[in-house]
């Protein structure tokens, strides 16, 4: 169950260690805009309640390693404002085994980490969840760009990587309609529509391919485009899932069946780039110093989120037992005003 933070009461949550003097702090999986905000939180909220921290450099990888550095408030200045993560980040196979999460475990123990906090997707929540279950007091944070965590309206990075993709679709459109062409632009999401839904919805698009929603039928792409030629459009945007990717050889297919030039343009990782926005600085900030102050509360195995307006939190069990799906009024109407 979520539950809010709220002073003067008892915080939720498992009880782990009571004691928590140094604090840790990793990014793991892909980066997102505002996790440098999020560590910024982490650090000074941490110092402010008297606790040590220690940043662990490229994620898990950094923590089996011991790539660990001390932190203070002038290492985390001047940071706020950049994109990416100053703690670097990576995958990490070897945590994902029984002996690499006790080896981690014994990495903060030889360090004094006593609480650690992890900001990430889904997959460096399940490494934080068997830390909890191996002593070390863990909690959660939501960086990823995708907006693919069911616990959370928010995730950290979401907000500047779908405006940076809407902003170059704008241009993309710009030049199709010069050229009277289709235009395939694909976006991030290897499984989750959000960005290209949001960006479907923003940059009126004709079509939108999302990974839960889409069918595979190109003929009803292909149609539709026809159609909409012979209403006079001059040019045909198609926002195009990772998930479902194959823009090329899509663009290529379309092109022969209706005679329309197409073109096929992968926004790739440039979503995952640039200054965040004034909400995932705002919201990672909060959600940072949110964390510390679950660990200072002898709390572990949590994750934090966004939901109805509040900042909250999650058993990390519970959180990564959820489901998200794309929004049925959402999608149903992005498909009403591309008509």
């Amino acid at each position: 169950m979520a539950k809010e933070l709220s002073s003067g009461s008892a915080m939720p949550g498992i009880e782990g260690n009571k004691e928590i003097k140094t604090i840790g702090v990793l990014t793991s999986g892909g980066d997102a805009p505002g996790m440098n905000a999020a560590i910024r939180a982490v650090v000074r909220r941490a110092i402010d309640q008297g606790k040590t921290v220690k940043g662990i450099l490229k994620g898990y990888n950094g923590l089996l390693n011991e790539e660990i550095i001390d932190m203070d408030k002038r290492k985390v200045s001047d940071i706020i404002q950049k994109g990416g993560t100053i703690l670097y980040t990576a995958r990490c196979s070897e945590f994902r085994t029984l002996e690499g999460q006790q080896k981690g475990a014994e990495v903060c123990r030889k360090h004094g980490i006593e609480g650690l906090i992890v900001i990430g997707g889904d997959g460096s929540f399940q490494g934080a969840q068997k830390l909890s279950a191996l002593g070390i007091n863990t909690i959660g944070v939501p960086g990823t760009i995708d907006l693919d965590i069911a616990c959370t309206e928010y995730t950290i990075g979401f907000d500047t990587a779908v405006n940076t993709a809407m902003e170059a679709i704008d241009k993309v459109r710009d030049t199709s309609t010069s050229h009277e062409r289709c235009s395939i632009i694909e976006v991030m999401g290897r499984n989750a529509g959000y960005i290209a839904l949001w960006c479907g919805i923003a940059n009126g698009a004709e079509d939108i391919l999302l990974p839960e929603k889409y069918d595979y039928d190109e003929q009803k792409l292909i149609n539709n485009i026809i159609r909409n030629r012979k209403r006079g459009k001059k040019h045909h945007i198609v926002i195009n899932a990772e998930g479902i990717g194959h823009s090329e050889s899509m663009a290529k297919r379309i092109e022969a069946a209706t005679g329309v030039e197409t073109r096929a343009t992968i926004l790739g990782h440039m979503q995952r780039g640039g200054s965040p926005t004034c909400k995932d600085r705002m919201y990672a900030s909060i959600m940072g110093a949110y964390a510390v102050d679950l660990l200072c509360a002898g709390k572990t195995n949590r994750v934090v989120g966004y939901k109805n307006g509040d900042y909250v939190d999650f058993d990390i069990d519970e959180a990564l037992a959820m489901k998200k799906d794309i929004p049925a009024y959402q999608y149903e109407i992005s498909k009403a005003l591309s008509r």
